[in-house]
């Protein structure tokens, strides 16, 4: 499952470059052509779309390497089976709430009414910067699986 994570964190580091320097030249684009009176029309609604993706892909990355905000006062003074037995738990509960949120992005997005929808600018179907929403939060539990294990082994060899 390491290796599955590993490569998934590294697709989405290409994948994050790729759509933050996309998004640096539409915005810079638009600033430009704003300036000689020709806006871009469709460019803040792009940019708003690569903004979200690069979100996901950035809040699925924090999970892998453990980057995310955390008050761990409490847990830093507990022993170390504790201490294990609470980040096990921890992970569980945010693999349940990955779950969850997954069927009802997928039950969402595969709904009739997302289906017709179409974005303002460009008439993107909406279902295509929707699709972050589950490809986030299932790149983000492979991640999770990925580190439950690693405290699974931590507990077994201490």
């Amino acid at each position: 499952m390491n290796k599955l994570s590993d490569i998934i964190a590294s697709l989405e580091k290409k994948l994050a470059i790729i759509l933050m320097f996309a998004m640096a030249l539409i915005v810079s684009l638009a600033v430009i052509f704003r300036s000689a009176n020709a806006p871009l029309f469709w460019a803040g609604e792009v940019s708003i779309f690569l903004l979200i993706y690069i979100t996901f892909i950035g809040g699925s990355l924090g999970l892998k390497y453990k980057t995310q905000a955390s008050v761990s006062l409490l847990t830093d003074m507990l022993p170390g089976t504790i201490n294990k037995a609470v980040s096990f738990l921890a992970h569980i509960l945010m693999l349940i709430f990955m779950a969850i949120l997954l069927f009802y992005c997928f039950k969402w997005i595969l709904s009739p009414s997302v289906g017709i929808q179409k974005s303002s600018a460009i008439l993107l179907p909406m279902w295509i910067p929707y699709s972050i929403l589950p490809i986030g939060f299932l790149f983000a539990s492979i991640h999770l699986i990925s580190n439950l294990l690693d405290v699974t082994k931590r507990s077994e060899t201490k």
